[in-house]
């Protein structure tokens, strides 16, 4: 029992200055190195988790799950859906930043390139923080569809929305940290606004074209909505 306890403290411990080498050091990162800036030898590093896929998956569940509990945390304070999509997206965005090559350590992808490399424990852990986000923004969705009429089909296809939602944050989010400083980068405020209205109000190229032929207000679309209310607009969204 007392080993046990031992073996878990010691465990955390190389976990935690094996995210500080790695933040240092960059994603790529070898064992030796990351025993090395950790102030040990390599062999503990193998005793532990056997590899550096070991290593990965330990660290990557543990930053995952911090992540997924501010995340979540971040969308229970708010008064809105809105609200509550803006301050996940920022928490998600602010946690990445704070260590570009400790989350492409973990998600087993670099920063604005697509994750296809993760091994097993960290997709489980990937695919769990999926999940529970993704349920909550489902049932943000279903709050923002009563106040706005809405069909059948809306109704059903909104079930999709919280997953393609995620998908659209993450590979933008991975972009964006790849994207170097400079005026073409957006703040984190910036990007999470955008990422924001995207998600509510869309790209906003629904701006009506004078020289456009006037779309007469008999044309239905799905929704039941009809003419310029066919897109909902910042004002819909509140």
């Amino acid at each position: 029992m007392r080993w046990e306890a031992h073996r878990t403290e010691r465990r955390g411990a190389l976990i935690k200055a094996a995210r500080r080498a790695v933040h240092t050091l960059g994603a790529q990162a070898s064992m030796e190195e990351i025993a090395a800036a950790s102030g040990t030898s390599k062999s503990v590093y193998y005793r532990y988790f056997g590899d550096k896929s070991g290593l990965q998956q330990a660290m990557g569940e543990v930053v995952i799950h911090q992540m997924q509990e501010k995340i979540l945390a971040a969308g229970r304070s708010a008064d809105s859906p809105r609200s509550g999509m803006r301050a996940m997206v920022s928490a998600y965005l602010q946690m990445a930043e704070t260590s570009p090559n400790v989350y492409a350590f973990v998600t087993g992808s670099p920063a604005g390139e697509a994750a296809a490399g993760s091994e097993p424990g960290v997709a489980v852990a990937l695919s769990h923080f999926m999940a529970n986000i993704s349920a909550m923004m489902d049932h943000a969705v279903q709050l923002y569809l009563k106040g706005h009429q809405s069909d059948a089909v809306t109704q059903s296809a909104a079930g999709f929305w919280p997953i393609a939602a995620l998908g659209m944050v993450r590979s933008a989010g991975e972009r964006w940290l790849a994207t170097p400083a400079g005026p073409d980068r957006p703040t984190e405020a910036e990007m999470t606004d955008q990422l924001t209205i995207w998600l509510f109000d869309g790209i906003g190229w629904d701006t009506p074209d004078p020289s456009a032929k006037t779309v007469t207000p008999s044309t239905t679309v799905r929704g039941g909505r009809t003419g310029s209310d066919a897109v909902p607009t910042s004002k819909d969204t509140q």
